[in-house]
């Protein structure tokens, strides 16, 4: 089982870095092999960071042999997909929404249908956007026929949308712990997808 997560915060080892690592380490505990892409650096590798229909439909031209091209090939293979985010103004991080209006090839394709995916967040408050962004991040997840699951198992509860956390991350508890059930659900839902 590989389950790849996607870092589209600015800062690589910030808030939304340590949740994704949280629930990587315990994927990797169970079993799973991991991987982190850096939105961010892949998306310097493009023609243009930022998509301008430079094909339509999209041949994928813009990205065509780069650390992007690579990153949607590691995305393609993965059993589950994790998307970390922090609250920009109550949404996803510009760099994130970059990295996927470049994946029109990718949907057309229905590379991604069916792919277990969940995400976790960072606001700077209590209530900083973060339900919002992980709203924004099933938008994107939906958009690719993906399978959205929240951080609810059950030997827990149900859960609610996905991880989010007060910055610093580090210090909240309630998040962390979500974050661990947040892996058994993805570590259960790819071994019931993959069957």
């Amino acid at each position: 089982m590989l389950i790849v997560a996607l870092n589209g915060s600015p800062n690589k080892n910030g808030n939304t870095k340590f949740l994704l690592n949280l629930v990587l380490d315990k994927l990797k505990d169970m079993g799973a092999e991991t991987a982190v892409i850096e939105i961010p650096e892949v998306l310097k590798s493009a023609k243009h960071s930022f998509c301008v229909v430079c094909s339509n439909p999209c041949s994928g031209v813009c990205y065509k042999d780069t650390a992007l091209e690579e990153a949607y090939e590691l995305m393609r293979k993965a059993d589950g997909l994790i998307f970390g985010s922090p609250s920009y103004f109550g949404t996803i991080t510009g760099q994130m929404k970059a990295f996927f209006d470049k994946t029109r090839k990718l949907r057309g394709e229905k590379a991604f249908y069916n792919k277990i995916a969940a995400g976790v967040t960072v606001g700077a408050s209590k209530y900083g956007g973060q339900e919002t962004t992980l709203k924004a991040l099933h938008d994107i997840m939906l958009v690719h026929g993906m399978t959205i699951v929240g951080d609810g198992y059950i030997e827990d509860d149900c859960g609610h949308h996905g991880v989010s956390a007060e910055r610093p991350a580090e210090n909240d508890e309630f998040a962390q712990k979500r974050a661990l059930i947040l892996a058994k659900r993805i570590f259960d839902a790819c071994k019931v997808n993959s069957k």
